[in-house]
């Protein structure tokens, strides 16, 4: 019996991948055929794929071409597969060639003929396409500008705060002005992506949801971390038990780049500009029913209640948790999540990791994880946009209630509800 796999995302599922693997099939008597994960998926650049795993894997399946289906995960598997599997054949379009050649010391390689005129891209591009503007801190905009040509389907169309000719807008004024800029922004019919926070208080951060959700439009509390790789997973294997149980979060943030001469006027204080991201892990691994939250802050300008560095300490029923944010202060930016049985350690700049690590007390047991980070996050936070702005429905990256719960310690602060250091 001649075995043959190959591998692709099969995202969309179109004629082109069914003609190829036809053709696979044609090669031997049994068809294993790899699909990619949404992680592996990531690592490769491939940031667009519009369907999960588990859709692919049934688009592939229901075809009826696979005699077997197994997923890749990793660099380096196919070489596992083809000993693990006993291939004979390993095949994939004409576009790779030359690729994987290595492979012949395995087994053949045959690169198939891709049917012209029909790809994944081409129907994802026609599929959505967004128009989104940018309004607000310039050294913001133009990232968020440069990350958008990644994305499929998703172009930038320059706009004003009136929000002609778009259909969406990603919204980087001062925390200030980020209530009344959404809600413009909404009641004009736009989708919306907001620097956290979406308001600086909780009231009108729930009446900005409400009205986004009653009117079909998304709102996205824009905090790029949540959309990154490796973040994901930590937060995946935090949950499932792998440091036991969580007793601790300790999360830092902090830049040291307001002195004498800033204008404070053009520039979000600590807590604004930190909170959001350093709130984020607490929120997502704690939960928001603490039982106390103490804020002690290190005031920078009294009169602007604008803070060099605040120190936030949240009290839990089985864990506490502290954020430590600055603008004006220095510390090790690094998140620890301990636990029962050991402990996740992201090391600085933990916000933008690709890589952190579970320690164990024996070390022999300790993992390392690596994960790519493109763009800092922001192109997956667009591309999780554009799915939610096509599909109707926002993602499962950042649920309403912790964007309401930044606002609240937000508005805390504000109303000067803290300790303050001499």
């Amino acid at each position: 019996m001649t075995k043959v796999i190959t591998y692709g995302t099969y995202d969309l599922l179109h004629y082109g991948h069914i003609r190829l693997l036809e053709r696979a099939k044609e090669l031997g008597d049994y068809l294993i055929v790899g699909v990619t994960a949404d992680d592996f998926d990531k690592t490769r650049g491939k940031i667009n794929v519009q369907q999960s795993l588990m859709e692919r894997i049934e688009a592939v399946r229901a075809t009826g071409l696979a005699d077997e289906i197994i997923v890749e995960e990793y660099e380096g598997q196919k070489i596992d597969d083809i000993q693990r599997y006993g291939v004979d054949i390993f095949t994939v379009g004409s576009d790779w060639k030359g690729k994987f050649d290595y492979l012949n010391a395995y087994c053949k390689v045959v690169y198939l003929d891709r049917t012209e005129g029909v790809s994944s891209s081409e129907i994802r591009a026609e599929k959505r396409k967004i128009f989104i503007g940018t309004i607000g801190n310039k050294g913001l905009c133009d990232k968020f500008i440069k990350e958008v040509s990644y994305v499929n389907g998703v172009e930038y169309k320059e706009c004003d705060e009136e929000y002609l000719g778009v259909d969406a807008v990603y919204i980087a004024t001062l925390p200030e002005k980020h209530y009344s800029d959404v809600k413009r922004a909404l009641e004009k019919g736009k989708h919306v992506i907001c620097e956290s926070p979406i308001a600086m208080n909780t009231i009108q951060c729930k009446e900005l949801i409400e009205y986004a959700e009653n009117n079909s439009l998304i709102l996205v509390d824009g905090i790029k971390t949540a959309y990154s790789t490796a973040y994901s997973r930590l937060l995946v294997l935090a949950k499932s038990g792998h440091i036991g149980e969580i007793l601790s979060i300790d999360s830092v943030c902090t830049s040291n780049r307001v002195t004498g001469i800033t204008d404070l006027k053009n520039e979000q204080n600590s807590i604004c500009a930190w909170g959001p991201t350093a709130l984020l892990p607490i929120f997502q691994l704690a939960g928001v029913e603490y039982n106390d939250m103490q804020i002690v802050t290190k005031l920078f300008d009294k009169k602007a209640n604008f803070d060099a560095f605040t120190k936030i300490s949240f009290e839990y029923d089985k864990m506490v948790a502290t954020a430590k944010v600055a603008k004006a202060a220095k510390s090790e930016g690094e998140l620890i999540i301990t636990g029962t049985k050991g402990y996740i350690y992201v090391p600085a700049p933990w916000w933008r990791t690709e890589y952190f690590e579970i320690r164990y007390e024996n070390q022999n047991e300790n993992k390392k994880y690596f994960y790519q980070l493109d763009g800092e996050g922001i192109r997956y936070e667009i591309v999780a946009f554009a799915r939610a702005v096509e599909n109707k429905k926002r993602g499962y990256y950042l649920k309403d209630d912790i964007s309401l719960n930044i606002a609240t310690v937000i508005e805390r602060f504000s109303k000067r509800k803290y300790k303050e250091l001499s």
